[in-house]
């Protein structure tokens, strides 16, 4: 088995010891994106701009990789509260408007940080 490593700047540096990502047989696994934006360390207020800085970071790491959100099969959703699911999913669906991932979406009781979504994904080519 081949496997890279992949790490950009322009998304935010691991937090405790993973990778922001690892691609293994034409396989991309993206560690879950929490909405730091990468160059001020700051989190934007609101589950509508943090959402949109996740897909942000996300779209970093995709394309450090060389792929882009074309090549998304999978993304798992964890909201810090369900009822804000809608106001997320309008962000979301902004990323994927045809040929959609596959998804879950979950509550879960803390997120890190305090923030109010992080997104997982996989993506291959």
């Amino acid at each position: 088995m081949s496997k890279r490593i992949i790490h950009t700047e322009k998304a935010p540096k691991a937090i405790g010891p993973y990778s922001q990502a690892v691609e293994a047989n034409g396989m991309l696994f993206i560690s879950g994106q929490i909405p730091v934006n990468p160059e001020t360390g700051t989190i934007p207020d609101g589950i509508e701009a943090q959402t949109k800085q996740v897909m942000e970071n996300i779209s970093a790491i995709l394309q450090a990789a060389g792929y882009g959100f074309e090549n998304v099969i999978k993304s798992t959703c964890l909201l810090s509260d369900i009822a804000n699911f809608k106001a997320m999913n309008e962000v979301y669906a902004q990323y994927y408007q045809t040929d959609c991932p596959a998804r879950a979406a979950f509550a879960v009781r803390d997120l890190p940080m305090g923030v109010l979504v992080e997104i997982e994904t996989i993506a291959a080519k």
